[in-house]
């Protein structure tokens, strides 16, 4: 972040500043006042369980150069005094953004947002200055933080932008101000509280309104939903595509392995082979949304071979683990139907010297379809000819009772309660050679079985 005045800070967000103040500059912001480094702004939010204002004193005793607060401190210290703190770092995310000469490339979508942000970055940093949101800050509280990270002669800034009710991408985007846009896909996570696709569709449309005319829409042309906007965008707008033919960027000659994808990328005036070290089909639609994006922005053909090449996803996304026998897909971060699909297909398709054994959780804020979702995902299973189920969660039986109608075996599949009684399962059941995919919803934490296992096997 470039260095700012608390003078500035003040106007851009409409607070209070004692004048004697005016000259005081922070290089950073912090809204943990744990982390907070000398010479940063400290940002305390309140919370249900605990409020950031308690802890001003200690961020100023860390070297805090001053804060914004929505309540008066305690002693005399350099602070912006503003209404609501979450609503002020919006503003001045969304005003320092507008200070920068920047190129804000943002990414929505139902699944694949943040490794197709991954990949992207790993592209544009082959030949721009680029950032890119850290983890999944991809709400009111992260993209701002990201967007502050933002140094001033950075060329590129690639954010992820993520929601699960109408007029959050609103927010977000006017905030951002992106350049471009991308859209994954359109499927069906959070329908629960945007009630079909297509609500969920419009939700993620949102982000146009944070857009310039000039702005570009770069769409997934194999998403029904969204190739038929085609004829009514009022934005330049590209499509990437494996099975319509009509896109402007497609992959043909797929080839899958067990340690990544190899295709043949056509696009924008440009043809190359491409290789990705991540497994599965959906790889590919990841790939081609972010080189459309990378050839969009400038990007060499070679930028895209060497940038894909040496990608690597983060946290919990698909982790190919090989320890004492076993070899562990940790897919934990998160799951909704097209994404659990997409897994077991990795699964599927794997080398197995063993079983095949899917350990799932629970897929969230489904709402109405949510039984039915659970089901089908145990068919699918069950058509994969994955060898063993383990389930997780409120909807296993659901999952249970997919699978042994799909034809599996009733003694090979199994739906459990407690996390505990699903460990000792499968303590019990796995052998050498095996391959197990770990997966669910965000807050069924899976990463803890999958922990367990992990340590039960340590070498």
């Amino acid at each position: 972040m470039k260095l700012l005045s608390l003078k500035q800070i003040a106007a851009w967000t409409g607070g209070k500043l004692d004048p004697k103040y005016n000259d005081v500059l922070v290089r950073g912001v912090n809204t943990d006042s744990r982390e907070v480094k000398p010479g940063q702004l400290f940002i305390p939010l309140a919370g249900t369980r605990v409020d950031g204002h308690n802890f001003i004193g200690r961020a100023m005793d860390a070297g805090a150069a001053g804060v914004l607060t929505a309540k008066t401190p305690k002693r005399d210290i350099p602070a912006v005094q503003v209404r609501d703190t979450l609503e002020a770092f919006g503003m001045l995310a969304a005003a320092y953004r507008a200070s920068l000469s920047v190129k804000v490339i943002a990414i929505t979508g139902s699944v694949g947002k943040t490794t197709t942000k991954e990949m992207l970055a790993a592209i544009l940093r082959q030949r721009f200055s680029t950032t890119w949101t850290e983890g999944n800050h991809n709400n009111n509280l992260g993209l701002p933080m990201s967007i502050m990270d933002i140094e001033p002669k950075t060329e590129l800034s690639v954010l992820e932008l993520g929601m699960n009710h109408f007029g959050e991408i609103s927010y977000l985007t006017k905030i951002a101000r992106p350049n471009m846009a991308i859209f994954t896909n359109i499927g069906t996570m959070h329908i629960e509280y945007l009630g079909s696709r297509a609500g969920i569709l419009k939700a993620k449309m949102e982000v146009l309104e944070g857009m310039g005319e000039d702005g570009i829409v770069v769409m997934n042309g194999d998403e029904p939903l969204l190739w038929e906007l085609r004829d009514r965008m009022d934005k330049k707008h590209y499509y990437f595509g494996v099975s319509n033919a009509e896109c402007d960027v497609r992959a043909t000659n797929i080839i899958t392995e067990d340690d990544g994808v190899r295709f043949t990328l056509t696009g924008i005036g440009r043809t190359m082979e491409i290789a990705v070290p991540s497994s599965g089909r959906h790889t590919v639609y990841n790939a081609l949304a972010a080189a459309a994006a990378a050839l969009l922005s400038g990007a060499e053909p070679e930028d895209l071979v060497e940038g894909l090449a040496g990608f690597e996803n983060a946290g919990m996304r698909q982790r190919i683990i090989e320890q004492s026998g076993y070899t562990i897909i940790d897919d934990c971060y998160n799951a909704g139907p097209e994404s659990m699909a997409a897994s077991l297909e990795v699964l599927a398709s794997h080398s197995c010297k063993g079983r095949r054994i899917a350990v799932l959780g629970d897929m969230m804020e489904l709402g109405c379809v949510s039984s039915a979702e659970h089901y089908r995902i145990g068919r699918l299973a069950a058509k994969k000819k994955i060898d063993l189920i383990l389930a997780y969660g409120a909807n296993a039986s659901r999952v249970i009772a997919g699978a042994i109608t799909g034809g599996i075996p009733y003694q090979n599949a199994a739906g459990y309660d407690d996390q505990d009684q699903l460990i000792h399962e499968l303590r019990t059941r796995v052998q050498p050679g095996d391959v197990l995919l770990f997966k669910g919803s965000r807050g069924m934490k899976m990463e803890r079985v999958l922990k367990q296992f992990l340590a039960d096997y340590d070498d």
